[in-house]
């Protein structure tokens, strides 16, 4: 059996996710609770396989809980389960140290699978979240071009020479190929196509 805590502030929350989880043969609520502070206590007691926490609670958030817990037992797996899908509180979850962040609309069966993973150590994540993620390590990851050369690389893309470029810009020739050498050492490549198509995969072009 895998052991499960659930802490939302909202009692009428934790009680659907026992009725939810305790439907699963292999899942046990071995306690819930509404508060952060007292979360930490019970999972210190308890010792449930993974914690549902919820985010935004008063007094300790969901956040310090799961890093209270964390120092305290690292081996209980934590997954959040919350309303919001922000960045900022994305972030400050997974950095807190949990295993998991789903959103309260997440069916029965994709929770407890999740629960299931979770209690392996797996991530488990909302594909919307997941993507989010994905897509803040590409703009933490990508090249950083200005917005003169994203120009360049757009009047490039719609097919302009180097002169026909500079009477759109309004810029000499001799400052096109300029920006386009930059644009070239930054993306890596060699030619004005391949510039283009690294271009759009990192999002600069449409």
């Amino acid at each position: 059996m895998i052991g499960v805590l659930t802490v939302d502030d909202h009692p009428v929350v934790r009680e659907g996710l026992r009725g939810m989880l305790e439907a699963e043969p292999d899942l046990e609520v071995v306690g819930d609770t509404g508060s952060g502070a007292e979360a930490v206590e019970l999972a210190d007691h308890l010792r449930p396989d993974v914690v549902l926490m919820d985010l935004r609670m008063p007094g300790t958030d969901g956040v310090a809980a799961t890093v209270a817990i964390k120092a305290r037992a690292p081996e209980i797996n934590i997954v959040v389960l919350t309303t919001y899908d922000s960045d900022a509180d994305i972030l400050r979850a997974i950095e807190a140290g949990a295993e998991g962040y789903l959103l309260k609309d997440t069916s029965r069966e994709i929770l407890a699978d999740a629960i299931r993973s979770a209690s392996r150590g797996e991530t488990v994540l909302a594909p919307t979240v997941a993507s989010r993620l994905v897509q803040r390590s590409r703009a933490a990851s990508r090249p950083a071009l200005t917005e003169r050369e994203v120009g360049v690389l757009d009047c490039v893309a719609r097919g302009l020479t180097n002169a026909d470029i500079g009477v759109a810009l309004h810029i000499s020739e001799a400052t096109v190929k300029t920006h386009l050498i930059r644009v070239f050492n930054k993306l890596d490549v060699s030619d004005r196509t391949a510039a283009v198509t690294t271009a759009m995969s990192l999002g600069y072009l449409s």
